[in-house]
């Protein structure tokens, strides 16, 4: 008969005459040591902190056990580790280094008033899908559900981080906007079928300045990409000019956001833009000749060959007035290829080139921001029935998004990593293995030995531990 500790081993291939043995008896090891570097930031920029003063606790504050910021920090942290399911929890509780991120001051859970909970320092998912799932007209009355969220508050703070953490006040900002699919596959509220993306979805739009997210607005699908844009940057714009009266503001789109609204919204407010604009027979009659130029100079030199034009143009009745529009006269391999931009800016300001390839194409990069968001930090984990809740869901993966790009900002400056997407970052930096050994006045934590990039990990450090406490 086995002994209760034989049972208990797992006995692998063997190593030439020496048997290998594993047991999970290592004590107390964490796979995301790397975490304290986040805490740091944390510490310096107080993005978590902030974004748990937009609730409001109606608990019996002498009864409980987790206050509404460890809750939202265990959840922020868990989605910057990597871990994007509420059901993670159930484990990570038990993790002593989690708990440390958290500031809880009891990481080991020893302490806890009910036995079942002892050891588990943390929330389970029951308790942190309270966060999410609690009534706007929550009360103290309610009997479980009475951590009430509040979206305004949540947008005003995606605003502000920016304009804390930005850095030097800038003389022009470029805001970029996009729209992109959130695929659904349940029966979720506001869902319906969009025909471009072949699915079911919501249709979130986003509005970035560089790497800076200043909206994550989840929507319906059966709406226009435009839709609810002005009401957007009118919130966001009057919050910058508030605190930079005299910066020069760009609005950057694609042709789904060239709209009149939108448009007529900026020249009222002495707001710039750049917005693709879709061809249509008018437009490509207009550079005609532009076109003939391009195919000529492909067929001499067998290259890719590009005219740009410069004209003002009207539609017939969608716009209000004539517009400066760029054009492109390009010729491919696979044939022509024209594309048009329109914008506000004057000619005296930027010719036609330089606006399009070096301003309006940089726009390009805003869609890697929404993919580290979507893919790395699970904004599409919008699984919950109602749309409320799907968008408090988006809101914490858009403070992970925060708190790790300011990691990046912050931290990595200087480093070969200065530019590295959030998976890299998580993958390189985050995810340590190491030993805990906690006692009445430290928390040891005795990193691997064998990370490969301690160097880069201790210039992380010092850079955060050299910005004053804190930033904002």
């Amino acid at each position: 008969m086995k002994t209760e500790c034989k049972s208990k081993q797992i006995e692998f291939q063997g190593l030439s005459k020496r048997e290998v043995v594993g047991k999970f008896d290592g004590g107390s090891i964490t796979s995301d040591a790397g975490g304290l570097l986040l805490r740091e930031t944390e510490q310096r920029t107080a993005v978590i902190k902030r974004f748990a003063e937009c609730f409001t606790d109606f608990r019996d504050q002498d009864s409980i056990e987790h206050t509404v910021l460890e809750l939202v920090s265990q959840r922020v942290y868990g989605l910057a580790l990597g871990y994007e399911d509420l059901n993670d929890h159930d484990m990570l509780r038990q993790d002593p280094l989690l708990a440390v991120l958290c500031e809880k001051k009891d990481p080991t859970g020893s302490n806890r008033k009910c036995p079942r909970d002892k050891g588990k320092a943390l929330a389970g998912k029951s308790t942190l899908n309270r966060l999410e799932l609690t009534s706007p007209d929550a009360s103290e009355k309610n009997r479980y559900k009475k951590i009430v969220a509040h979206p305004d508050k949540m947008d005003h703070l995606l605003v502000d981080a920016f304009l804390q953490l930005y850095g030097k006040k800038p003389k022009q900002i470029i805001l970029d906007i996009d729209a992109t699919d959130d695929p659904l596959h349940g029966n979720q509220e506001g869902r319906f079928f969009h025909g471009y993306y072949k699915s079911y979805c919501y249709l979130p739009l986003y509005i970035f300045c560089g790497d800076h997210l200043l909206c994550a607005r989840l929507r319906p699908s059966n709406i226009d990409a435009a839709f609810g844009t002005v009401e957007e940057l009118e919130r966001i714009v009057t919050r910058i000019r508030d605190h930079w009266p005299k910066v020069k503001i760009i609005i950057r789109g694609d042709s789904g956001f060239c709209r009149e609204e939108i448009m007529s919204w900026s020249e009222a407010n002495n707001v710039g833009y750049i917005l693709g604009l879709a061809k249509n027979t008018r437009l490509k009659e207009i550079i005609k000749e532009d076109l003939i130029e391009a195919e000529l100079r492909y067929r001499t030199t067998g290259r890719a060959s590009r005219v740009y034009d410069d004209f003002f143009y009207k539609t017939l009745k969608s716009w209000s007035r004539s517009r400066r529009v760029i054009s492109k006269a390009e010729y491919l391999k696979k044939g022509a290829n024209p594309r048009f931009v329109v914008t506000s800016i004057s000619k005296d300001e930027v010719d036609a080139d330089h606006l399009y390839e070096k301003l309006y194409c940089a726009r390009g990069d805003m869609e890697n921001r929404i993919k580290e968001q979507q893919l790395y930090l699970f904004s599409d984990r919008t699984s919950t029935s109602q749309i409320r809740s799907n968008q408090i869901r988006l809101y914490f993966s858009s403070i992970a998004y925060l708190l790790v790009s300011s990691l990046r900002r912050l931290g990595l400056k200087g480093t070969q990593m200065a530019k590295a997407q959030c998976h890299t970052i998580r993958l390189k930096l985050l995810k340590i293995g190491a030993q805990l050994n906690i006692t009445v006045r430290k928390v040891w934590v005795s990193l691997s030995e064998g990370y490969p990039y301690q160097e880069i990990f201790m210039k992380v450090y010092r850079n955060l531990v050299n910005l004053p406490l804190p930033v904002w």
